[in-house]
């Protein structure tokens, strides 16, 4: 299990205030220790990005979110996205601070993870993999619209 010290970067509400001041767009959700981040202020899904502050979500505690300070960001990419990023992990630490991960229950489902990623990581890769996120949701819901028209 990864023992290093938390990374300093954005905290869960920083990432939140980024994520609606770059989207403001975003429907936002808040339960049983987590955050849904949506474009449908009906029926809140499908998510383009989540924050969990604890295991209550995962099958045992494969990231240790019990530990003080931790969170997991978690995104959901496609497919050559994931596989350039964490396709090639056999046996990932969910545990492991500021490193992408397959999602612990949704990696089939292309959801990627990082826990407390650091400033650098935030704003070099995790950015990006936002907006990819978001523009994914929104592209779906744009085509879903236009066929009901």
């Amino acid at each position: 299990m990864t023992t290093e010290p938390l990374t300093t970067g954005p905290d869960p509400e920083a990432i939140t205030r980024t994520i609606l001041a770059t989207y403001p767009d975003t429907d936002i959700v808040t339960a049983m220790g987590a955050t849904f981040f949506s474009l449908d202020e009906e029926k809140h899904w499908p998510n383009f990005a989540t924050i969990v502050t604890t295991d209550e979500h995962d099958e045992g505690s494969p990231s240790n979110l019990s530990r003080p300070g931790v969170f997991r960001l978690n995104l959901g990419v496609g497919r050559a996205t994931f596989e350039r990023l964490v396709g090639s992990i056999t046996d990932p630490d969910y545990a492991a601070f500021d490193r992408f991960l397959p999602h612990p229950v949704y990696g089939k489902q292309l959801w990627i993870s990082i826990l407390n990623p650091s400033e650098a990581t935030f704003r070099d890769a995790v950015l990006p993999l936002l907006a990819e996120a978001h523009d994914r949701v929104a592209g779906a819901r744009a085509r879903h619209h236009a066929a009901d028209t």
